[in-house]
């Protein structure tokens, strides 16, 4: 698989980026969202009320709360409706902030309020007044409007990873579907030539092998329609490919799948397992003269992780192959099965290859157990 770029970190941007770029309008907000902003805001409000009684610039203890959170919530109003309609993020201020200000003022006041209204037609008389509004209204506005950006910035970065994603997981289901391909034809090459050579020679035994085809095939096809299998499902399937290959190879190959039951149930993507049995058999067994077993066993560890092995008793791994359990060991098939281990189940996914005494190789394949 490629390497893809890793979206879950992007680099920092400069500050002032962020007034002079178009951004798209967001999506809704979800609604824990949109209460965690709401509270945010009331937290906001309650806080600049306490700095102007700390300040003694307030005519009483309602009016001061009443006219902080009414400038608050309509800034905060006004925002959103300009986030959603102005494309450009200086201009959501520019709109926001006088339209807040005045409104939220006339909202208070109209509640019972102090008409801080009349004080702006008389800046020099009520200076400090006109400036506490003023502060109030950028304040406000710096944080709401910052929490909103930050809310933007979020929601593109979930997309980005969300696109990304499925491009991994679109290459992953080509490359499965590839392995299929690769697989199929040389397993299905094979085994018609062996039926073509039974059918003159041994008709029940080639009516034998043909049921076995007909078993693998419709489990192979119902397999390739669904995103994941269970455990059970894909041994039955790995049983008729063995029970093939045994007719082919006769003597030269025995086979036992020792899995217990309760384990079958296990949720397993396909053509994990399989390609470890595929190289037990094309690169194990019948490279060897007097043939040898195949052994595949499943297991349950305490840490809730399924074990699944395959051993062969073949020739081995050749001298000048990389070391046993190193990514680059194995063929085409394990180098796929490694690459969708980690993109399923990142360190908790590993394939691992070891000898197996006296001679031959172990491939275990270890990944979260989960029951269909």
């Amino acid at each position: 698989m490629n390497p893809q770029h890793d979206d879950s970190e992007a680099p920092p941007r400069p500050w002032w980026s962020a007034f002079s770029r178009r951004l798209p309008a967001p999506a809704c907000e979800p609604a824990d969202t949109r209460w965690r902003s709401l509270l945010l805001l009331l937290i906001v409000n309650q806080g600049i009320a306490l700095l102007l009684l700390a300040a003694g610039i307030s005519s009483g203890l309602w009016p001061t709360f009443l006219i902080a959170n009414c400038v608050g919530i309509v800034i905060y109003t006004a925002y959103a409706v300009a986030q959603r309609l102005v494309p450009w993020y200086w201009a959501r201020h520019a709109l926001a902030l006088p339209f807040g200000l005045l409104l939220g003022l006339k909202l208070a006041a109209l509640a019972g309020a102090y008409d801080v209204t009349q004080s702006l037609l008389d800046p020099v008389t009520h200076w400090r007044l006109v400036v506490t509004c003023l502060l109030i209204a950028m304040a406000a506005t710096i944080v709401i409007s910052q929490y909103f950006h930050n809310l933007e910035y979020r929601a593109q970065l979930a997309a980005e990873q969300r696109r990304a994603a499925e491009a991994r997981q679109a290459e992953t289901a080509a490359q499965l579907a590839l392995l299929q391909a690769q697989i199929e034809p040389h397993f299905l090459f094979n085994t018609l030539a062996t039926v073509h050579g039974l059918i003159e020679r041994d008709p029940p035994l080639a009516r034998t092998m043909l049921d076995h085809l007909n078993g693998y095939l419709r489990a192979s096809l119902g397999r390739t329609r669904r995103p994941s299998t269970t455990l059970g499902d894909e041994l039955e399937l790995i049983g008729e490919l063995l029970a093939i290959a045994a007719i082919r190879l006769q003597a030269r190959l025995r086979y036992r799948i020792d899995v217990p039951d309760a384990l079958r149930r296990a949720v397993l993507p396909p053509l994990l397992l399989q390609p470890l049995v595929e190289n037990a058999l094309e690169h194990g067994i019948e490279p060897a003269l007097h043939g040898g077993e195949i052994v595949i066993e499943g297991r349950l560890d305490a840490d809730g992780l399924l074990h699944l092995d395959v051993r062969d008793t073949g020739p081995g791994l050749r001298d000048g192959q990389p070391a046993f359990g190193d990514s680059g060991a194995g063929g085409v098939g394990l180098a796929n099965v490694r690459q969708r281990l980690a993109t399923l189940y990142g360190d908790a996914g590993r394939l691992a290859l070891y000898p197996n005494a006296p001679h031959g190789v172990h491939a275990e394949l270890r990944l979260p157990y989960r029951e269909a």
